[in-house]
């Protein structure tokens, strides 16, 4: 399952979204101690799944998720430093902040000014000095453990962390450096949390919303006058616009009156399905799908995964017994309304184990059993 842990300052609303997106109330996994954060579930908004769903009429729909965690107010004391060591945040595939760009008298902002682009730097700062005591100290024990035996793998992971050390140093996070196979492995391992994949959540006054526009434009907008573009330009950094506010009000709402509600504003999905979505988005995965009587079900994969290992995703004895995989377009599909019509064309093809699954394929493995 796809990892992401929030973080953000106080008072920025990252805990009631948290909540939002996760339905942590019925779903969590609540902390059992000090610095153990509070794990949730969300799914993986998918129209195609929905109509998918409607083609099979399934006795049962299955979407992909993304598992969320939040440690409540996790940057204050010793800042990101807190983060080092909590589980969630060492293992998590991606990072989302929460930045305050809402205007509140009754909450001030503990800076006493609202101004998301000092938040997401302040944030990114302590991202690296915290990382940079990792590398410190994970260069300390290597000269000691090199000191008493010659090693080719100690030594090129002391160049690697050496390389690390550097840029964080220079102020730059560890997910903008370029490193690549062995290398790009060791650094994974070293659980950095400037490594990670960022996804700057920008929560919205509402007044924002109300002069409507698509949520990119939106964001585009924000990110401009509200001094994130530096941030938004970096590797592996992307950014959506949502109002707190607003999506408490949505929670509230049946499912007709919340679509309703979203329309009168311009708005074609809630705040969360889009945070949702783009962490899942940010990390490179993408969805296949296997369809039938008793289930219809989307699948999370990184992009580039080869059949074989993709059929792995459902059981280890259909990527065992591999034989060929029964692949349609989603497209292909929803043009002729049904597998049979798309035999009769032709485009329903057999994959070998190499075949390289594409974002919305419909796939049936064979395997031997």
């Amino acid at each position: 399952m796809l990892r992401a842990a929030l973080i953000g300052f106080a008072s920025t609303g990252k805990t009631t979204l948290f909540q939002l997106m996760t339905s942590v109330r019925e779903t969590s996994r609540a902390p059992h101690g000090k610095g153990e954060a509070t794990i949730g579930i969300s799914k993986v908004p998918d129209a195609r799944l929905d109509r998918l769903t409607a083609m099979y009429n399934p006795k049962k729909r299955v979407p992909a998720t993304v598992e969320f965690s939040d440690l409540a107010a996790p940057a204050a004391g010793g800042g990101a430093k807190a983060l080092v060591d909590v589980v969630a945040y060492k293992n998590a595939d991606a990072l989302v902040h929460v930045v305050r760009a809402f205007q509140d008298p009754a909450t001030p902002h503990p800076a006493g000014s609202i101004d998301p682009g000092r938040d997401a730097r302040a944030m990114e700062d302590e991202l690296i000095l915290a990382d940079l005591g990792v590398a410190e100290r994970r260069l300390e024990r290597l000269e000691r453990d090199l000191k008493k035996t010659r090693s080719a793998d100690l030594e090129r992971e002391r160049d690697v962390v050496t390389i690390c050390r550097a840029a964080l140093e220079e102020g730059r996070p560890l997910r903008s450096i370029d490193l690549k196979g062995d290398d790009l492995k060791r650094l994974r391992g070293f659980q950095f949390l400037s490594a990670k994949p960022l996804l700057i959540v920008v929560n919205l006054d509402e007044s924002e919303l109300a002069q409507g526009g698509d949520a990119a434009m939106q964001m585009d907008r924000v990110a401009q006058t509200a001094g994130l573009a530096e941030s938004v330009n970096r590797a592996a950094t992307a950014a959506v616009a949502v109002c707190g506010k607003i999506e408490l009000e949505i929670a509230q709402l049946d499912a007709a009156d919340a679509a309703a509600f979203l329309a009168d504003l311009g708005l074609h999905e809630s705040g969360l399905d889009r945070v949702i979505r783009r962490s899942y988005d940010l990390l490179g995965y993408i969805s296949f799908f296997t369809v039938g009587e008793d289930e219809c079900r989307a699948w999370s994969i990184p992009r580039g995964t080869p059949a074989q290992i993709a059929a792995g995703e459902i059981h280890s004895d259909i990527a065992r017994g591999f034989i060929r995989a029964e692949v349609v377009a989603y497209d292909d599909l929803m043009a002729r309304g049904s597998m049979s019509a798309c035999r009769d064309k032709g485009e329903v093809r057999l994959e070998g184990k190499d075949y390289v699954v594409q974002d919305g394929d419909i796939i049936n493995f064979r395997f031997a059993t």
